[in-house]
Parts: C-alpha cells; structure tokens; sequence
C-alpha cells in the first residue's frame, strides 16, 4: 500500500524582498573558538567590522562575558539587492572554573578578531611531583 501525501505549500525559488530589514534580524552569534592549555583558557570571537568601542568584555562571579554591536548603515542613494551579514547587537557569555586568575584577564583586537586570554591560578597550574627510586619504605614502629 502506498500513501501519497498532498503538499498545499508552494516554496518559491526567489523570495522577496531581495533584502532584510535590519529590524527583523537583531540577534547574531559570532562564531566563537574556547581552547585551553596549561597556563589558561583563550576565548577567540570573530567580529569583523566591528569598532573596538562597541565591543564589551566582562567578569563577574565567574561569568565571562563578551558582547557587542555591529550598525548596519543604510544609505537611501543605493540599492540594496542582498545582505547577508548580520547586524545587531550580540551577547556571548562563558561559565569559567574557579581557577582563573580574573586580575590578570586580557583582550586584544587585531583583524576582526577579539581574543581574549584567562590566565589559571599558579596553584591551579599542574605541577610535577618528582618520583623516588631506591628511597627506603618508612618502618611500621608497633609498640
């Protein structure tokens, strides 16, 4: 037996406008890289076109978090056929151990890129514990 289901909905090749209103698209995610190795956590944001000063980096009660906007400047002399970056303010937030050394938290902004460095604790840094050979066994004193 076969079931043939009937779709009423049409999908059209072309959708129109050709453009979005910037009202309709708010909210974006830059993409976003988190690696870690023995010294720290690097949290790298991709924001391109981005001014320095519409970019926020906070700490708080272990709460990295990094926000930003990016202005969408409509200019009424051209045509708008597409736009596909997005625009809009964006908020990323990270949940960090207790092990990071929030004094010591760094941004920088170099080709559209934030990096922002998280230093850990020296005492949450692994440590080598060094391994005796041929050390004699402690002696068990039974009264």
């Amino acid at each position: 037996m076969t079931f043939l289901v009937r779709h009423d909905r049409f999908e059209p090749f072309f959708r129109f406008p050709f453009f979005q209103d910037e009202t309709q698209s708010n909210v974006w995610n830059p993409p976003v890289d988190v690696l870690e190795d023995k010294d720290g956590i690097v949290v790298k944001v991709e924001v391109p076109g981005i001014e320095e000063n519409d970019l926020r980096v906070t700490f708080e009660d272990g709460l990295l978090t990094i926000s930003g906007e990016r202005q969408f400047e409509r200019k009424e002399s051209r045509s708008y056929h597409r736009i596909e970056r997005a625009y809009g303010s964006f908020t990323r937030k990270f949940t960090l151990p207790r092990s990071v050394d929030a004094g010591q938290i760094a941004a920088n902004y170099v080709n559209g890129v934030l990096e922002v460095t998280i230093p850990k604790k020296a005492e949450a840094q692994p440590k080598q514990i060094a391994i005796n050979v041929n050390a004699q066994k402690p002696v068990d004193v039974k009264a």
